[in-house]
């Protein structure tokens, strides 16, 4: 008999570790039956958590920080137990601005945020409307970073689009540009009406983009169904970075259930192999996002604090108090303790020096050593958290 659980996804590539776990046995292998509940809106992911509706939920990565930093609806306090993808968003802009920057030799290479930048300040001298599926969202922090301390941030008007209908969004001018988690960057593309700038990684080589999050009380009163969710959803995401796999990944996702989109739509971010115009131009990005390797799911603390942090000084909250209780509601106890079995790597420490690695590094862990995937920021930006402890 198989116990149910009611976790919340909106259709997104990075929804595949709850589907793959779901799809392929490994929720049944730790006795739990999920019923796979597809929202609208991040806000009504958020309510259903709240109101109990769900009990869990593939959620937006910095929604459980703004949540215990009270930017939202008075609900049981939220926590993110895993990270569930990194990386997997783009920015798309109009086929109008596409326009001009190529009248200004721009290349779309990925390669060069600080070019894009640039090249996108003499496009658009006028306000620059972005789309991004939330307020408190990884996207929403990778604009707001990309841009800061130039003329652009001061031009900047971000406007909150559930990914679904971020193309429709462009088509109709009521954004010029968009960031958002794939396939709905490259939706864009095949529509013709946008063409990709630049990749998520690009700015940040770790963004995280989904975790695992529940109410505190659920997460702690429920421990063997916590535990027993969480290693089902790291062996799927562990199943889904192994290269091979991911063909198959974008089959399952594309079904009228789930994505019901084309196949080679949900596969061009799986594979990093994105279409950045409509004309069929092609980029590879490896590892554009990522599930599993290099310890792309531990939560760290110093990430919780450094957006803590920022979304309290663009709120106008005390950052230093924020990003103490923000680093609280990312639950390295948790992970530690029910992936402790599995043969997971679990870091030696809970916290490091964001933005401080440019290649793979291999770090303490508990047993022995791990390798970290980069980390680094395109401006060479680091945050030093005031803790360590674990």
């Amino acid at each position: 008999m198989s116990d149910p659980l009611r976790l919340g996804w909106l259709p997104l590539n990075d929804a595949a570790p709850l589907i793959v776990a779901r799809e392929l046995g490994f929720a049944a292998e730790e006795g739990l039956a999920l019923d796979l509940v597809r929202v609208r809106s991040w806000a009504q992911s958020r309510d259903c958590l709240g109101s109990g509706a769900i009990d869990a939920a593939h959620m937006l990565v910095p929604m459980p920080i703004a949540q215990t930093l009270c930017l939202g609806p008075d609900y049981p306090a939220f926590d993110l137990l895993m990270v569930l993808a990194q990386g997997g968003q783009a920015i798309a802009v109009s086929r109008a601005l596409e326009a001009r920057l190529r009248d200004l030799g721009h290349p779309f290479d990925f390669r060069d945020p600080v070019a894009a930048r640039d090249a996108l300040a003499r496009a658009h001298p006028g306000a620059l409307r972005v789309g991004v599926p939330f307020p408190f969202s990884t996207q929403a922090e990778l604009v707001h970073h990309w841009l800061a301390g130039t003329p652009l941030a001061a031009r900047l008007a971000v406007r909150t689009v559930p990914p679904p209908q971020m193309a429709d969004a462009l088509a109709a001018d009521e954004v010029d540009a968009y960031c958002v988690g794939d396939p709905w960057a490259s939706v864009a593309v095949e529509r013709g009406v946008g063409a990709l700038l630049l990749a998520g990684r690009s700015i940040w080589a770790a963004p995280p983009e989904k975790g695992l999050v529940m109410t505190r009380a659920r997460a702690q009163g429920d421990p063997d169904r916590t535990g027993r969710l969480m290693r089902a959803l790291w062996r799927a995401g562990r199943w889904l970075d192994r290269p091979d796999n991911r063909g198959t990944a974008a089959e399952i996702l594309a079904r009228p259930e789930y994505l019901n989109l084309a196949p080679e739509l949900c596969e061009r971010g799986l594979l990093g192999r994105l279409h950045v115009t409509a004309a069929g131009d092609l980029r590879d990005f490896p590892d554009f996002i990522r599930f599993h390797d290099q310890g792309a799911t531990f939560p760290w603390r110093s990430i919780a604090a450094m957006l803590g942090g920022r979304l309290a000084a663009r709120h106008g909250l005390e950052t230093g108090p924020a990003m103490a209780r923000a680093a609280g509601c990312f639950r390295t106890d948790l992970y530690r303790q029910h992936l402790r079995g599995t043969g997971a790597d679990l870091p030696g420490a809970s916290s490091k020096v964001e933005g401080a690695m440019v290649a793979p590094t291999t770090v303490a862990a508990e047993q022995g050593r791990m390798i970290l995937g980069a980390d680094a920021f395109f401006d060479g930006h680091r945050f030093d958290p005031a803790f360590a402890d674990r």
